[in-house]
């Protein structure tokens, strides 16, 4: 029998949180999608793998027996996966750079160009990432390293070494009775709908609507969106207003859509994120020379 090692992963997900909501928005899926790719498993194997109750997924006894031997089948696969994709990225001298939105901004060309200067035989392939991805990759070894945003879920089981941080501002319809402030304090926008990221990125999605810093003040949602021009298109459109890094006013720019400081919200961190793999003593070296490019250059910026 073949199974998808997609839904190993999920199932191994819900086993260790023991809750649907929970383990969606540990895997960036949505709670619907996830209980039928659980289901989907079940009907393979023809067993009942959870009890379902109001206090959460309890596994059953066939439930227990796949649970001992997932984790570990599922770190082989990922290992064999990260060394094949390693093998092809040295035999094309391509290290592959995951991204969201506009990376490490003005600092990404001096990283990229002295990346260059120090291997001159490689090329580094940018592969931007949608919003509902914010390990860019790399939780998927689609990459093998990543200029992020912080606090992203899933950074706990990665190397992460923090390079700058910038003010957020807001982004506004140009018509918005806020748009010609110079300075908004982020009281003032809480009543405001928002455009948001899709809920199962969990703390990124909360980080950006900056829900901790509301004081238990609700959130409105006015739009959901993954992609930066979707993002810029909703905004202009009166669905909504967003927090968003500083540089995104020279980034990301559209006719309509404003971009002012904003006080009250903590600045959004960027930084380099990679493998642990990548730090044995025998892994190869091309992952921490793109690291310590990222640090030498942020470092003198």
């Amino acid at each position: 029998m073949d199974v998808d090692t997609r839904l190993l992963r999920y199932f191994a997900t819900v086993a260790e949180e023991g809750s649907l909501t929970r383990a969606a928005q540990r895997l960036y899926v949505s709670q619907p999608a996830l209980t039928k790719q659980i289901r989907q498993l079940e009907s393979a194997l023809g067993v009942p793998l959870f009890t379902r109750s109001r206090s959460g997924m309890a596994l059953t006894e066939p439930g227990r027996a796949l649970a001992a031997r997932v984790p570990a089948l599922l770190a082989g696969w990922q290992a064999a996966l990260r060394e094949t994709r390693s093998a092809a990225r040295r035999a094309d001298r391509i290290l592959r750079v995951g991204f969201l939105a506009s990376a490490a901004n003005e600092a990404t060309q001096p990283i990229i160009a002295e990346f260059a200067r120090r291997r001159p035989d490689w090329r580094a392939e940018m592969r931007q990432a949608a919003w509902s991805n914010p390990t860019a990759g790399l939780a998927d070894s689609d990459v093998d390293v990543a200029l992020v945003r912080l606090p992203f879920p899933g950074q706990e089981k990665l190397r992460v070494v923090e390079l700058f941080s910038e003010p957020r501002c807001v982004a506004l319809p140009e018509t918005h009775p806020l748009a010609g402030r110079e300075t908004i304090d982020f009281r003032e926008l809480w009543d405001e709908p928002f455009v948001a990221a899709p809920p199962e990125t969990g703390p990124w999605r909360e980080y950006w609507l900056a829900a901790d810093e509301r004081d238990g003040h609700p959130v409105r949602i006015g739009a959901v969106t993954e992609q930066p021009d979707d993002w810029l298109t909703a905004i202009a459109n009166g669905y909504g207003v967003a927090l968003a890094p500083e540089s995104a006013a020279r980034f990301y720019t559209r006719p309509g859509v404003v971009h002012r400081p904003v006080t009250g919200v903590a600045p959004s961190r960027v930084a380099v994120a990679w493998a642990p793999a990548d730090d044995a003593d025998d892994a190869d070296p091309v992952v921490r020379d793109f690291v310590r490019c990222c640090r030498e250059v942020c470092a003198g910026a």
